[in-house]
């Protein structure tokens, strides 16, 4: 007989009691989609590796907090998008005080041109483009429209974990799409 695999819930109130290994399988239950998620929010895979790693350290500080009654996954986003948001304020700070840092594009460095046909390229420097629009919206827009246009969430979901309500969502959804077509360069996504 297969044993049923554990909710998200079950492990979390495992790992609560201690149980490291509870909390290794959430972590790999979880990884993916939150560095996914740190990922457009920031618009740089190391910042958003750092702010993942952030996240699971409190999430597992945390876990004597953690109801059950609301989903493990909508409440280990709201860590993440929170330690996101204060590495992005650290991050202002230290540009203030030393200067302005250029943005470090993995994937500019990782991408060899000749070993990609034109419309591969094109389409990887058009999603460049966009992770780098969308990590200059402001956070009021960024976090609702990263969780629900790129994590596919609905707007009751985001909604309750970003702490607003559903309409707060769907409005600045609305504002941060039309801010994106604004920013964005409509012949950087066409064909030449």
């Amino acid at each position: 007989m297969i044993a049923a695999t554990p909710t998200d819930e079950a492990l979390a109130a495992q790992a609560a009691r201690g149980d490291e290994r509870a909390f290794a399988q959430l972590v790999g239950r979880h990884k993916e989609s939150l560095y996914r998620l740190l990922r457009r929010y920031t618009g740089d895979a190391d910042e958003a590796y750092e702010a993942a790693h952030e996240a699971f350290i409190a999430a597992w500080a945390a876990l004597g907090r953690y109801d059950p009654s609301r989903s493990f996954g909508s409440w280990l986003r709201t860590i993440a998008i929170n330690k996101a948001r204060d590495r992005g304020r650290k991050m202002a700070v230290r540009r203030f005080f030393f200067g302005s840092v250029a943005p470090d594009d993995a994937l500019a460095q990782a991408v060899d041109p000749g070993a990609l046909a034109d419309d591969q390229l094109r389409q990887h420097q058009s999603m460049g483009l966009l992770n780098q629009a969308v990590a200059k919206l402001p956070d009021a827009l960024k976090a609702p429209l990263v969780l629900t246009a790129f994590e596919g969430l609905s707007h009751h979901e985001a909604a309750a974990i970003l702490g607003v309500s559903p309409k707060s969502v769907e409005t600045r959804v609305y504002r941060a799409r039309k801010a994106l077509a604004a920013s964005l360069d409509p012949e950087a996504f066409r064909d030449r």
